[in-house]
């Protein structure tokens, strides 16, 4: 699949992680951008924090809920980089560090509780050349029961990477993500591959784009941020 066709096509996907291997063989490629409808979602800009990100209100005084929308999409733990669209994040984080698994992380956590549209809870990890991903979501909207799904990729080919999405397209409820990630292809420097997926995220709907190259022979990293608000 063509990723950039595929941002073009949908006004909202929500917020979305890829990950995958670039064309090169040299370097895996991490991105993660949110998108918003409501001015508090939209009021937002991505800062470096260490080796990862954080999100950070761009106008305090506009902000209102923090609870769902303030948290670090993107956290390092020795050679595992950890991005997800939630404060799930640490939540991984912590569990690593005590040597407990991905999945035991999130087998404790659940969807975000935004009714009516239960936003699914996407997460990924990235070691080496390989890497996995997961969703948590609700049962069709039913608030009383969770699905989780994981995803597990090794020894992914040069110029293929998966891309996972929270929501299917724009709606009202917004529907869920369905199905397994997509495989995409991944190609360009990474000044190209940033610049190509900011111009194909919806125009009124983007807020934020963090892009990494890690490089696979010697773990050196390129990283990219593209904020709306500037």
């Amino acid at each position: 699949m063509n990723i950039y066709e595929d941002l073009k096509s949908n006004s909202y996907p929500g917020r979305g992680i890829v990950i995958g291997k670039n064309a090169d063989n040299k370097n895996m490629v991490v991105a993660y951008f949110i998108m918003g409808r409501s001015e508090n979602s939209r009021n937002r800009i991505f800062i470096e924090d260490g080796c990862g990100i954080k999100t950070k209100a761009f106008d305090d005084s506009k902000l209102t809920d923090p609870s769902l929308i303030i948290y670090s999409p993107v956290r390092v733990l020795g050679d595992d980089l950890i991005v997800t669209n939630g404060d799930q994040t640490d939540t991984i984080y912590d569990f690593m560090k005590e040597g407990k698994t991905f999945e035991e992380a999130l087998r404790t956590r659940t969807f975000e509780p935004d009714p009516p549209n239960f936003t699914p809870r996407i997460s990924g990890v990235v070691n080496g050349g390989n890497y996995k991903l997961s969703i948590l979501k609700s049962a069709d909207g039913n608030e009383a029961s969770a699905r989780r799904y994981f995803f597990e990729y090794y020894d992914t080919p040069a110029g293929m990477g998966h891309f996972i999405h929270t929501y299917k397209c724009d709606g009202n409820p917004i529907p869920s993500f369905v199905g397994e990630p997509k495989q995409v292809e991944l190609s360009g420097n990474i000044d190209e591959f940033t610049s190509k997926m900011w111009e194909n995220l919806n125009p009124d709907n983007k807020v934020s784009l963090f892009v990494r190259y890690i490089n696979l022979e010697n773990g050196e990293t390129e990283t990219r941020i593209v904020n709306k608000n500037q």
